[in-house]
């Protein structure tokens, strides 16, 4: 179903979910562009290119309360006590969290904090008509205008949106400001979707990536690979499908809480037994672990890769690690 709305409409409507719906939307803080509750249209900022932290963290919260208690009773925090919309989310980051499904909410573990929080949003996506130079999507089957995990996508045409309505939850939060779009207008947005794609430059080949790594566990090319790494996480942390992470108990007296935190592999903490053993003992392991988990053993669980092709463990890499460069020298290798 293809629809229209103007800007200025677009402005009363998103006024309008405040009232029923909790809003995370794209907000500029210091030139930072993040995901953020809000509390009128006004603070929203979509003249940007991507968030500098995925928007993952409406699902999975950089830092949750699981539960807290207290005097032996215990309150459990899995619970969304209101409906939510997450606004403006790009299509790689959309994809991400179908990947994110496998892992929270596939067959084998279900978790529940995750869950409630994904049956309780509706995801409205906005088209990306700027890629950067470090996207390479389409080289993970997305685009810049996919429609996967979405249940609205908005194109900008200029001075509308032409909206595509994919799920019946998206439907159902329309209104009166949305009109049937005109062939000339689905017209304009299909042009843009193709212009845009072109600009796409990087092309990344996964194929014969988790056959190669297969065999390459011991092999020198980790050692070289992680000379340069600095151990920051910075990758991880910003990479909208890594869900590595850590509970820890807070308690005083009789009462307390118990709390999930990100984490990631390549801290050297995250594999340190009690023992004092660490299986992971340098950089070098920590290193191949990443990458063997993406575009290994995520595969051989998941049939596909953990990546969606965003580029921010390039952007934002302290020594410029360009994860496009290191598939392609797995393949040679």
């Amino acid at each position: 179903m293809m629809k229209k709305i103007s800007k200025e409409d677009m402005n009363r409507f998103i006024q309008s979910l405040l009232s029923d719906y909790t809003v995370y939307a794209p907000v500029n803080i210091d030139g930072i562009f993040s995901f953020k509750p809000i509390t009128n249209f006004q603070g929203i900022d979509l003249n940007y290119q991507n968030s500098k932290k995925p928007p993952k963290e409406i699902f999975f919260p950089q830092s949750e309360t699981m539960f807290e208690y207290e005097k032996g009773k215990v309150t459990s925090a899995e619970k969304v006590s209101r409906k939510r919309i997450l606004l403006g989310i790009r299509p790689c980051d959309a994809k991400a969290n179908l990947l994110l499904d496998n892992v929270f909410a596939g067959e084998d573990y279900q978790d529940v904090y995750y869950i409630n929080k994904r049956e309780n949003t509706i995801i409205i996506g906005l088209g990306c008509r700027r890629p950067l130079s470090t996207c390479f999507c389409t080289s993970f089957g997305g685009s810049p205008f996919s429609r996967d995990g979405l249940d609205i996508l908005l194109i900008d045409i200029g001075n509308k949106y032409i909206v595509d309505v994919v799920t019946d939850k998206g439907k159902e939060i329309l209104t009166d400001k949305f009109t049937e779009a005109s062939e000339e207008e689905v017209k304009l947005a299909e042009k843009i979707k193709r212009e845009t794609e072109k600009r796409i430059k990087s092309e990344v080949k996964i194929e014969g990536v988790k056959e190669k790594l297969d065999t390459m566990f011991e092999s020198p090319f980790w050692d070289k690979l992680s000379e340069r790494c600095l151990g920051c996480a910075v990758c991880s942390y910003l990479c909208p499908t890594c869900h590595c992470f850590d509970i820890a108990d807070e308690a005083k007296d009789s009462q307390g809480r118990r709390i999930r935190n990100w984490d990631s592999c390549m801290f050297p903490l995250f594999t340190l037994q009690t023992s004092g053993h660490n299986p992971r003992p340098t950089d070098k392991e920590r290193m191949r672990q990443r990458v063997m988990h993406k575009f290994n053993y995520f595969i051989e669980n998941y049939k596909r890769a953990a990546c969606i092709g965003c580029g921010r463990c390039i952007l934002n890499c302290p020594v410029n690690i360009d994860i496009r460069k290191v598939l392609k020298e797995i393949l040679t290798n």
